[in-house]
């Protein structure tokens, strides 16, 4: 835990020193609706060029809503692949969502949940307090095949260009350094 911290506190020293300046710039003369839009654009990640073949799939979120994976272009992506009865993936959520909310911006993190129903992966999300990360419905499990996913817990990390880096299990300690990896 200790060691956890340790790198924590680094991390943020790091990211305070290298900081370039924080928030994107705003016309402060236009309209508070195109100052927002402005702000939004700005966070958005880039999708220069065509969307890499492995980046090339549909879903539909846990909230009912349409995915594109072409939605990942252009940042480096974990693809989390998860149960909802699985003992493994519960004892991940906390990690997932703290790289959610330490490195979303730089980093997508996908939650794929299958082999269970839509009502206990609900429940995964609320319980495990992995809600701040988007979570694919694949009941059917349609993205689980596009990957050769065979188990759970498995992590499909993604570099900006599309190209698979690793696929696997890995424990929180390892994730959290691979994601801090990606971001860097």
């Amino acid at each position: 835990m200790r060691a956890r911290l340790a790198a924590v506190a680094l991390l943020v020293v790091l990211g305070v020193t290298a900081c370039s300046g924080g928030e994107p710039e705003v016309d402060q003369a236009a309209p508070p609706q195109q100052q927002v839009a402005a702000s939004q654009e700005a966070t958005q990640p880039a999708t220069a060029g065509p969307v890499p073949a492995t980046l090339k799939f549909e879903g539909t979120t846990l909230d009912g809503k349409s995915f594109s994976g072409a939605a990942l272009a252009g940042r480096p992506t974990v693809l989390w692949f998860w149960a909802p009865w699985c003992a493994t993936c519960f004892g991940q959520a906390a990690s997932v969502a703290d790289m959610q909310t330490e490195f979303g911006t730089k980093v997508n993190l996908l939650g794929v949940a299958g082999l269970g129903d839509a009502k206990a992966m609900k429940e995964f999300v609320k319980d495990g307090e992995v809600g701040n990360v988007t979570h694919l419905n694949d009941e059917a499990g349609t993205v689980w095949k596009k990957f050769k996913i065979a188990e759970q817990s498995t992590f499909v990390l993604i570099d900006k260009d599309g190209k698979v880096l690793r696929t696997g299990w890995m424990d929180s300690v390892e994730f959290e350094g691979k994601v801090a990896e990606m971001a860097a």
